[in-house]
């Protein structure tokens, strides 16, 4: 095996990444407060793109909606391998992650509201910044510190983050856009439904089309097109691909060795994991630490770092253990309350989606200041918490499958 094909092998693997992607941010937080700050602020608004198509980005925008794009689609695409063929395909499982998600999701705000109502000034617009869950540094921490864990743990974080980033995006696009297209939106999603009947259609002429035209010169310029689309809406380009991952086959036809969803994978998991997370990570990590002058005085940090913190936690354990007690839903066997509990702390890591929030709700550079604090100050505790709590399930669970697996032996030695 070359060196080539030993580094693509294992960039596939979580803990791999999550380790770039943590190391970046780090470098990120560094760099952004050295003597040398002004050279990362340079890099990261340094603007390219066509200007006629109004992409004239900063590198900034590019990692956090175009590269950030990328990993949504492998977390799509994931998520639509497990509904048809594994862990979500049950209802009764997956509507777990899905309900933990909404609780995650609406109990941040209400804490924030209750710090912050009464509150002279903008404060209280800030009630969106603890909703949001940021996946890619959640399934990162979970891979590096999680490895015994079961697998059936981290498709419940990918599920309930996902649909955590997607109530967040519609807060954006209701409470916080003001020039959301409704013509570009539209075609968007008419790109989608394309991109669909492409994919699943079985009508002779989407056969004909798919025989015609390679996959990636067919479905290659509609995802960019489709991206670009979504990105003029107003809503938050990371959608588009969530949705293409989710309209992926993953089921083969005749003549296919591997179906288009295990395909575009295989080439694309590296891809997300080597370079579109680290890039994204360095350019958007970089949170200035200094002019927050109010900010232990500040019911913005207090809000955040309770809404992140305390509200993430009780919203996720709260609203699966209500689901579970109430309706037919339930966890997968394999897993424990302990378990969610450690994914909702885990869930108290808001970074990218709550950095765009805040900047969305704040004019006040104190306020956004502090706002921007108070979130790198909930995540990095959150990721230390969720890492305790996560390291201790794993060994409780490599534990009980060592112990597991020795009574099997036991058994056979007794049975010859």
């Amino acid at each position: 095996m070359s060196a080539l094909s030993r580094t693509v092998a294992a960039l596939r693997s979580d803990a791999l990444s999550g380790s770039l992607l943590i190391g970046a941010a780090v470098i990120a937080v560094v760099w952004a407060n050295s003597p040398i700050a002004d050279s990362y602020e340079a890099l990261r608004s340094f603007t390219l793109g066509p200007e006629s198509l109004h992409l004239n980005l900063s590198v900034q925008t590019w990692a956090a909606d175009g590269l950030l794009a990328v990993f949504f689609f492998t977390v799509g695409n994931e998520l639509k391998q497990e509904l048809v063929h594994g862990e979500l395909r049950d209802p009764r499982r997956a509507v777990l992650p899905i309900m933990a998600a909404l609780g995650g999701v609406l109990v941040p705000a209400l804490v924030f509201l209750a710090i912050n109502l009464g509150t002279p000034g903008e404060a209280v617009r800030g009630w969106g910044i603890p909703m949001a869950t940021d996946i890619a540094f959640a399934v990162a921490v979970l891979a590096v510190v999680g490895r015994g864990l079961p697998s059936a743990l981290r498709m419940f974080l990918l599920t309930l983050a996902t649909v955590d980033d997607m109530c967040a995006v519609v807060v954006i696009a209701v409470a916080y856009t003001t020039g959301l297209s409704l013509l570009a939106l539209s075609a968007a999603l008419a790109g989608l439904a394309m991109f669909g009947y492409l994919q699943n259609g079985k009508s002779r002429a989407a056969a004909r089309l798919r025989a015609a035209v390679p996959g990636w010169m067919l479905f290659g310029p509609l995802a960019v097109v489709i991206w670009a689309l979504m990105h003029a809406s107003g809503v938050h380009a990371t959608i588009a691909g969530v949705a293409m991952g989710l309209l992926m086959r993953t089921s083969t036809r005749a003549g296919e060795s591997a179906s288009p969803s295990y395909r575009v994978e295989a080439f694309l998991r590296p891809v997300s994991a080597g370079f579109a997370l680290p890039v994204f990570a360095l350019m958007s990590a970089g949170v200035t630490l200094s002019g927050a002058d109010n900010f232990w005085g500040s019911t913005i940090t207090w809000g955040i770092l309770a809404g992140l913190l305390a509200g993430k936690f009780a919203g996720v354990l709260a609203a699966t253990w209500v689901t579970a007690r109430f309706t037919s839903a339930h966890l997968n066997p394999q897993l424990g309350w302990a378990d969610i509990a450690g994914i909702g702390v885990l869930a108290g890591i808001g970074f990218t989606v709550s950095l765009l929030i805040a900047e969305l709700s704040y004019t006040e550079p104190g306020h956004l200041t502090d706002a921007k604090g108070a979130i790198l100050l909930a995540s990095v505790t959150a990721a230390v918490l969720a890492a305790l709590v996560l390291g201790i399930r794993s060994r409780v669970h490599r534990k009980a499958d060592s112990d597991g697996f020795a009574a099997r032996l036991s058994s056979s030695a007794v049975a010859e």
